[in-house]
């Protein structure tokens, strides 16, 4: 295991290398050492005073329609490794080819603080002019990069701690920068992990958009992995090879250069497929991978918000799990959509309310329209109005020039799902509830109002009636949006979790991968109370996912802070780890009332290994 550089190690490296002129080899990764050389080529000074006068206005619009391809094809990655990451107060970061910041999201605080040195939409995080850094020097290696605390170049930036991966279109060239940003003196467990995981998912995104109408062969050794963002791909102009993901080169041996030159016959003796099912291809030293060929019809543009009906992350996004009580929910809640009744779904943070949405939409009569879903949390409070009522070309500084519908327009003949209405500001929500009464929208800067057909879905994790005394939310909205309410249950109050966690251990490709979840770590995950829920279950397991050191994940293989917060008290810390596992046995057999039984089938362990492990 790669050991971490102490605070106490990157401070005496930086003695060395700032005043004393020398290279403190062993002291920080080469990786940093190079980019401080790198910087003081440059002539970057680490006692200048950095002035760094980010793009704003016009310029700052034209930046972000340059790259809008880039920023929608990201944003669902964007928001799930947000949601992921937001216990611990970070922000995710896209920037430009070149560094420069496009899109960031994440807490009010430390967006804030992250402002103060220039970490916002507009600013240019090149090395050439912030020095090291895990955004500019990610693009200078082209590859994943972490820059924690004093490793950063310039004194001010000691305050982060940096995760960044590069993207790279199926061509090989640099199409932007995924950065995961937060305090220094947190912990940041798998953020680098965790950004390489979206990165997979972007990059397979953006080459089934840039490739999708022509013929495609995904590959890989284990066929169970075909499907997933972790497969090869391979394009084709006849049979030639004009496009390619990172995995199809590492499958392959090919390099991005050879591409437009190679031929499908140099790599393979058996023939290309042309249907759905996967074969078995062999190369021409008689290695054997699986692939499966397909030739797609193009895919249909939408906004950053909108997703046609479907799974929300893509095709690795686990399939919903429904328990009885869900089921019946679920069959009240399309009822309602049929009816065109509004509802509200309420529950925690991450229990899935998206999800339990797409799964109604995709039931109801309407499923053949769009599901547009609108986070009405992740605009900042200028641009939603523009967002969600479109506008006219020149409303404001920074439109577009051609204008935009909005989305409640590409919402018509659909679903339009505003996700944390609660966190609506009031001053929209007026204009909003004029639009339910009117089913009509007038855009910004004028013009005429456009008939509009949505069914609604609202979810909150707020208490919305509390807020109407509050006044912080409009009792005329809220009566005509909930009319009906669904409460989702947090994941620690399900009957089955290692059923939960099982399903979705297969979705996220752990089977498939040949990893399994051993009992006594099944136990820890079951006892944990999973705070984030569903959204904070399947990062921690995409995790394990990405980094499991063994066949088996045991115990010690869990993120520290699980098994000491998944661990039931009282449990002394020289009990070690089977005692956590054991503790969580006892309390799973206590709170079925002594049912052997039921108590493994709520862990996901056999009865044979409770009676072993709890004999006195």
């Amino acid at each position: 295991m790669k050991r971490m550089p102490t605070t106490g190690s990157v401070d005496a490296a930086r003695r060395r290398f700032f005043d004393a002129g020398t290279l403190p080899h062993g002291l920080v990764s080469e990786l940093i050492l190079q980019s401080w050389r790198r910087c003081r080529e440059h002539g970057l000074s680490v006692d200048e005073r950095l002035r760094i006068e980010p793009a704003s206005g016009s310029a700052l619009g034209e930046l972000k329609e340059r790259f809008e391809r880039l920023q929608r094809l990201c944003r669902p990655e964007i928001e799930s490794l947000y949601a992921d990451a937001r216990a611990t107060g970070s922000i995710v970061v896209l920037t430009a080819p070149d560094g420069v910041i496009l899109d960031a999201l994440g807490s009010a605080d430390f967006l804030d603080k992250a402002s103060r040195v220039a970490l916002r939409p507009g600013a240019p995080w090149g090395e050439t002019s912030i020095g090291t850094n895990a955004i500019g020097t990610a693009v200078v290696e082209r590859r994943a990069v972490e820059v924690r605390g004093g490793e950063h170049y310039f004194p001010p930036h000691r305050m982060l701690s940096c995760a960044a991966a590069p993207i790279f279109d199926p061509t090989g060239q640099l199409a932007g920068v995924l950065d995961l940003s937060g305090e220094a003196s947190v912990h940041h467990t798998h953020a680098l992990g965790m950004v390489r995981f979206a990165v997979e998912q972007i990059e397979h995104r953006l080459f089934m958009h840039t490739f999708g109408a022509g013929t495609v062969l995904r590959l890989h050794a284990e066929p169970g992995l075909i499907g997933t963002p972790r497969e090869g791909l391979l394009a084709f102009e006849g049979d030639r090879i004009v496009g390619a993901n990172r995995h199809a080169l590492a499958l392959t041996g090919l390099s991005w250069d050879e591409l437009g030159r190679r031929r499908y016959a140099d790599l393979f003796t058996s023939p290309l497929p042309r249907g759905e099912d996967v074969v078995e291809l062999r190369n021409h030293l008689g290695t054997s991978l699986y692939a499966r060929g397909r030739v797609a019809a193009p895919p249909r543009s939408a906004p950053a918000s909108v997703a046609a009906p479907g799974p929300a992350r893509g095709a690795t996004a686990p399939a919903p799990v429904f328990d009885a009580e869900q089921r019946h929910a679920l069959d009240t809640a399309v009822r309602l959509l049929d009816a065109d009744l509004p509802f509200a779904l309420i529950g925690e943070t991450g229990t899935g309310k998206e999800v339990f949405a797409r799964e109604i939409h995709r039931r109801s009569r309407r499923g053949s329209g769009r599901l547009v879903a609108v986070n009405c949390a992740a605009f900042p409070e200028g641009l939603i109005e523009a967002e969600l009522f479109g506008y006219v070309g020149g409303a404001f500084t920074g439109a577009r020039r051609e204008g935009a519908a909005g989305l409640l327009r590409e919402a018509h003949g659909g679903v339009l799902f505003l996700d944390e209405i609660g966190d609506m500001p009031l001053t929209l929500q007026s204009r909003f509830l004029r639009v339910l009464q009117e089913r009509a929208v007038a855009p910004l800067g004028g013009g005429p109002a456009v008939p509009v057909d949505f069914s609604i879905i609202c979810a909150t994790h707020r208490d919305l009636e509390a807020e109407v005394a509050a006044g912080r939310f409009r009792a005329d909205l809220y009566f005509r949006i909930a009319q009906h309410v669904v409460r989702l249950r947090p994941v620690r109050a399900l009957d089955d979790r290692a059923g939960l966690i099982r399903h979705l251990w297969r979705a996220l490709g752990g089977e498939a991968a040949g990893l399994a979840i051993g009992a006594e770590a099944m136990a820890v995950l079951c006892a944990a109370p999973w705070p984030g829920n569903y959204r904070q279950l399947a990062g921690t397991l995409r995790a394990l996912c990405v980094l499991a050191p063994a066949p088996v994940i045991g115990v010690e293989h869990l993120p520290a802070e699980l098994r000491r917060v998944g661990a039931p008290p009282p449990v002394a810390a020289d009990e070690g780890l089977q005692a956590i596992a054991e503790s969580a046995m006892r309390r799973a057999l206590a709170e079925c009332d002594g049912n052997v039984s039921a108590a493994a089938r709520r862990l996901g362990v056999s009865r044979s290994t409770l009676y072993r492990r709890l004999r006195p």
